[in-house]
């Protein structure tokens, strides 16, 4: 691929993704963007993006960046955040909703990909159900890519895409077999709300959460776009709220809003956050 048709590549998936892509990474646009010229009969990769910088066609614009922006995952994602989640952050939070009044928690899965970790969140809420107490839990999913968010929605998986990750509990619980494919039950779909959503956009629409998870895209932006990022999603948080980055990914030297939970690897509070009021408190009475 020649250099100046790589430098128009890159400057376009950066201003309608934030994606970042480093010199080295040619063999990564070869193999996701060939099957895109395939399909629409071009030749190369270079005949490619000279088509797209001379038409602009929006319809091919979105098509690329979708499959520069997909990235895989699989159930149970590094384990330990769900752990945390399910044995620390939402015990403290239920106890925080319930001392003002309150009865809901909001979710967001950023950056979700085909599904499998807000599908995951709400298998940890279903087996924990006991425990939530009347609780309303909303889960928000969301994906740049309106192909892999129509994946997710669908909630049909491989055997390859079940093995990675699922206890065969989990799996024989809340899927039912279809052919060569595993179909997400409805009472676990139901829990979760997929829309399409570029995270360069304003986050108003989306409202306000009390845990965001938003792993593993960070790394894939530059320094600015990753301060905005955070800089915009601390806004929707409550003063004890919670955001899960992945295990490659820190706030450290990029974002002043947020600070790292003691014991809680991945997990970030408020820099004024309070998130540890309630264990500080039983502590001191227990």
């Amino acid at each position: 691929m020649k250099a100046q048709e790589f430098d128009y590549l890159r400057d376009v998936l950066k201003e309608r993704s934030g994606l970042v892509l480093s010199s080295e990474k040619v063999y990564l646009v070869e193999s996701r963007l060939m099957p895109v010229a395939r399909r629409r009969g071009i030749a190369t990769l270079d005949d490619l993006v000279r088509l797209l910088r001379e038409e602009r066609d929006e319809e091919m614009l979105v098509e690329v960046t979708e499959a520069m922006t997909t990235n895989e995952s699989f159930f149970f994602r590094d384990i330990t955040p769900f752990e945390s989640f399910r044995e620390t952050v939402l015990p403290r939070l239920m106890e925080a909703r319930r001392a003002e009044g309150k009865s809901s928690i909001r979710i967001w899965s950023a950056a979700c990909s085909s599904g499998q970790e807000p599908y995951t969140l709400g298998m940890i809420l279903q087996e924990n159900a006991a425990k939530l107490n009347g609780f309303k839990i909303e889960i928000l999913a969301t994906d740049l890519s309106q192909d892999i968010i129509a994946k997710a929605v669908s909630g049909r998986y491989t055997q390859f895409e079940v093995q990675r990750g699922l206890p065969v509990q989990l799996l024989v619980k809340y899927f039912d077999k279809q052919e060569d494919q595993w179909e997400i039950k409805d009472t676990l779909r139901d829990m979760v709300t997929f829309r399409p959503f570029n995270l360069l956009e304003d986050f108003a629409s989306l409202g306000r959460f009390d845990v965001v998870f938003c792993r593993n895209v960070l790394i894939y932006f530059e320094q600015e776009t990753k301060a905005d990022v955070l800089r915009r999603v601390s806004r929707m948080l409550p003063n004890d709220g919670v955001l899960y980055l992945g295990g490659a990914e820190s706030v450290l030297g990029i974002s002043k809003d947020f600070k790292p939970l003691p014991g809680l690897r991945g997990v970030y509070g408020l820099l004024e956050s309070d998130f540890n009021a309630a264990a500080k408190s039983q502590s001191a009475t227990g």
